[in-house]
Order: C-alpha cells, then structure tokens, then sequence
C-alpha cells in the first residue's frame, strides 16, 4: 500500500492507494469518528451489481445506509442531488454521521456536494472506483451539473480520506479505462517531461496494462494533483492549470449530452487542441503529431465530432469557469511542465477549429 498526504489549508489527508486497501476503511472509522452515529453510503448502480457487497462485507457491523444514483453523468442531476438529501434526512443522519462516497468521479462529485450541503457540512471519505477518478477524488472539488454547464454548482469540501483499491478497477471495460488514463496523461503534460517520456515509453496498450504499471502512473498523477492543490486549495491561481484541455472537453461534453461521449476523451481531443493552439501563440517545442499518433494508437479520438456546431462549442467554453466577462481563457503550454493561463479571441478559436 502506497500512502500519499494531501496538504492544504482547510484540512490534510491521506490517499491510500493499492489492491485491497479497502480492508483499512473501518479501522480508519472506527480511529477517527469518536461517536459516529450514521454511515450512508452513495454509489451508482453499475458500481452497486459490481462491488457493493464487497464493500459492504468490510463493514457488516455499521450497518449503513445506502444510496444508489444512475450511473455517469446522470447521478449529477439536481434530482438526484436532492433525492441523495431526502435519504440523509429521512435515515437521520447528523453531524456526527459520515458518507462513503463508492464509485466513479460523478458518484464522488454527487457524494462530496450532498456531505458539503447536509448541515452545512458533514465529513465524507472517497472509494474510487474508475481511473478517472484518481484525479477528481483528489482536492475537494464537488460539484453537480447544470444543462447550461458542467460543474457549474458545488463547493470545495476536502474529503477525509481516500481509499484507493485497485481491486476494482478490473472490471473497467476499455472506454472508461481511455477516459481516466486520459487525465494520467494531463497530469504529466502539465508537470514535467520526464513524467510524460515515461508514460509514452511504456504505455503501449491500456487493456492490458500490468497492475504495476497501473499502479505507478496512478500514483505519479495523483501527486501532481496533490502538489498543485497544496499550492491553492479553492483555485485562484496554479489549480486552474488542472484544467488543461477541459474547457473544450466539457463543451464537447456538454454538445455530445452528458454521458453520451466520456469525459477523458472529451478532454483528450481538448488537450489536442490546446497542444496546437500553443505551438500557434506561444511557440511551444513539442511534435504534436506524434503526440496524436502515441493517443490513437491507445484508442482516442483525436478530431472534435462532425456533428458538433463550432458556433455553439464556443457559446459553451463562454460559460466555462475560467472565462471572466465572457472572454474565454484557456490552459495552455510554454513547453511541457510550463502551464499558462491565456485569453483567447473568438476569431482564433474559430480559425483554430476551421484548421484542426
């Protein structure tokens, strides 16, 4: 079992990775809630056939309560958020009480902002069980979406531990082992060059990628995340570089309909575009096309879907949480490891979009 400390100002906690770590979660209930009343546990339903019992059978004697969402996207509806609120309330659960976020980054984005809204807060631990996951169990971002925009309504509420068993990650099928490598693959192009030289070395096949292999660029990532959250915990400065290709990523979300094109894909063809537009305005030293030759040999898409409108694509990235007066501002690379923040003209966007 790996252990990594997260650090920030509001609270410091461990990510315990490794197969089997879920062994650890009521030890850890039982050391740091004296007088804990209620556990509710919120899952979705794939995860729910998948995995619940296992879970379930290292806590048979909490006795908890259990909340089980759609699964993806669909589990960050307002609906759903406030039907997870009405399960709190009439299982009375109390301050004393803590939630068991099991699932994938929806169920742990649905899960965080129910603990963070429940009695204007109440503590919550994260049991991821997607790659993707490795990056958003991390830093306390929460959060439901809005048809208008993903992410658009939550808070920042740390969790109190993360349990990362890589037991479970075995039964991801391809799409969703594509998505969550793709923020692996954020990670390292944000942080330095011999993280992503080392990625592109052995990285040949993700099916089939040895669980230590796994292990290692999970854990790498999850200490980029880590590092930059400790410098600025609620994303005033350096946590908006974790945001590197999301700004069209979550527009192509968002066009496709929640659930309909992964995350980490969207993101991918995001970091594409970001990748070019650097190379365009700033001068960037990186072979993109061989970058896109490395993704697609992987499985990625690297184009934007035909069917999408790059006039409503640009009406969303407007909206994204970066932009400020409705000027879009994108992540973009000086060089591998040197994030920026940029403006970005309409007319580029588009110039961009008519030449990808």
């Amino acid at each position: 079992m790996e252990t990594i400390q997260i650090n920030t100002k509001s609270k410091n906690y461990n990510v315990f990775v490794g197969e089997g770590v879920r062994k650890e979660i009521s030890s850890f209930l039982a050391n740091h809630f004296a007088g804990l009343t209620r556990i509710l546990i919120i899952t979705d339903e794939t995860v729910a056939k998948l995995h619940l019992e296992k879970l379930l059978s290292e806590l048979n004697f909490l006795n908890p309560v259990i909340y089980t969402a759609p699964s993806g996207e669909k589990a960050k509806t307002f609906d759903v958020f406030y039907d997870a609120l009405s399960t709190a309330l009439e299982n009375q659960l109390d301050r004393k009480s803590v939630i068991l976020s099991f699932g994938g980054g929806a169920v742990g984005d649905l899960s965080g902002f129910v603990a963070a809204s429940f009695m204007r807060g109440i503590p919550f631990i994260q049991i991821p069980t997607t790659i993707l996951a490795h990056d958003s169990a991390v830093g306390g971002k929460v959060a439901i979406n809005h048809p208008l925009g993903k992410n658009m309504i939550g808070a920042f509420h740390q969790p109190e531990a993360v349990f990362y068993d890589l037991e479970f990650l075995k039964t991801l099928p391809a799409h969703e082992i594509r998505s969550g490598f793709a923020e692996v693959i954020k990670h390292a192009l944000i942080d330095n060059t011999e993280f992503y030289v080392w990625l592109k070395e052995n990285v040949v096949n993700l099916p089939s990628l040895p669980m230590d292999l796994l292990s290692d660029s999970l854990i790498k990532g999850i200490k980029v995340k880590g590092k930059i959250v400790g410098q600025d915990e609620k994303e005033t400065g350096v946590r908006a570089f974790l945001n590197f290709g999301h700004t069209l990523g979550h527009a192509i979300e968002s066009e496709m309909g929640y659930g309909n094109f992964t995350h980490g894909e969207a993101v991918m063809i995001g970091m594409i575009f970001a990748l070019k537009l650097s190379k365009q305005l700033l001068g960037l030293s990186f072979d993109v096309e061989e970058f896109i030759e490395w993704i697609e040999s992987l499985g990625y898409e690297s184009e934007i879907p035909e069917n999408l409108s790059y006039e409503k694509l640009i009406a969303k990235m407007r909206q994204d949480k970066k932009s400020i007066g409705h000027v879009i501002r994108f992540v973009l690379l000086e060089q591998l490891g040197q994030p920026i923040i940029r403006e970005i003209s309409e007319s580029v966007l588009f110039e961009q979009l008519n030449n990808k």
